[in-house]
């Protein structure tokens, strides 16, 4: 009797619980749009390597 008590004062109720609040996505930073063309270059780059690479076999 006394383990049901202690595992019911235990578990959440659901009276307790925070409403949800939706995440604001934030504005894109100069430095991140920076990285990200960096990124992009890169994998264009990679991309016409592999071309290059696949169409000597």
């Amino acid at each position: 009797m006394t383990r049901i008590l202690a595992l019911a004062l235990t578990l959440p109720l659901p009276a307790m619980a925070e409403t949800f609040e939706r995440p604001i996505p934030q504005p894109q930073t100069d430095t991140a749009e920076f990285w990200f063309l960096i990124g992009s270059i890169a994998l264009v780059v990679a991309l016409a390597a592999v071309q290059i690479l696949v169409s000597r076999r």
